[in-house]
């Protein structure tokens, strides 16, 4: 947390919401849940184009500073641990912008998806943008020094310290076992580094049953 509290002092980031893909599957009724929000933007976005049931969650009190100054509007609120707040099965819609990559473990990721899917109506959608494995001479040199030490093809430390995943797109299908795919494409991001990487937006609804 120390240093996503000083990042959000300084840092833009800077995977984007895809606004036509979601305006066909969650309208400007509808409840939505930012997980992993950072300072506010996606929200404030989304409060621009006329949502107002918007909530986002973020473990960095920094972030949340940041974000209440520049979106006065939105609701942002602390998140603690890897629980929501909120009751079951309220969210029509949740985000997840970017927040995988700061996770490096399987077994966090997999308990962060669980309360995603707690709170999501049956039906609910859930968007992600995230990082896939790259193939350049620089990200495989950092995926070969850290893999033998995580188990996990794609993790790697910043000069800062603060660790970040690459996933393979076996790891996001299995990730995502239980929503139905309603879109999914290959994207380059540019990094809150100013580097390029490969991407992937992903729309999926919560199985009925």
């Amino acid at each position: 947390m120390a240093y996503w509290n000083h990042a959000a002092e300084t840092k833009e980031f800077t995977t984007n919401l895809r606004t036509d893909e979601f305006l066909k599957y969650v309208s400007r009724e509808d409840f939505i849940v930012d997980v992993g929000c950072g300072y506010g933007r996606i929200l404030g976005e989304l409060r621009r184009l006329g949502y107002r049931k918007l909530v986002g969650f973020d473990p960095a009190e920094g972030m949340i500073r940041r974000g209440k100054n520049e979106h006065p509007g939105v609701d942002l609120r602390m998140m603690n641990g890897d629980s929501l707040d909120l009751d079951d099965g309220v969210a029509d819609a949740v985000l997840l912008m970017g927040v995988l990559t700061c996770i490096a473990s399987d077994a966090v990721q997999n308990r962060l998806l669980d309360e995603i899917f707690r709170i999501l109506k049956p039906g609910g959608i859930l968007y992600v943008n995230d990082f896939l494995l790259n193939q350049d001479e620089r990200n495989l040199r950092r995926y070969e020094k850290y893999k033998d030490l995580y188990g996990i093809r794609g993790v790697f430390v910043l000069p800062e310290g603060v660790h970040l995943r690459h996933h393979s797109e076996e790891r996001i299908q299995n990730l995502f076992d239980r929503f139905d795919r309603k879109e999914y494409r290959r994207l380059t991001f540019k990094t809150m580094n100013g580097h390029t990487s490969n991407g992937f937006f992903y729309i999926g609804s919560k199985k009925l049953k």
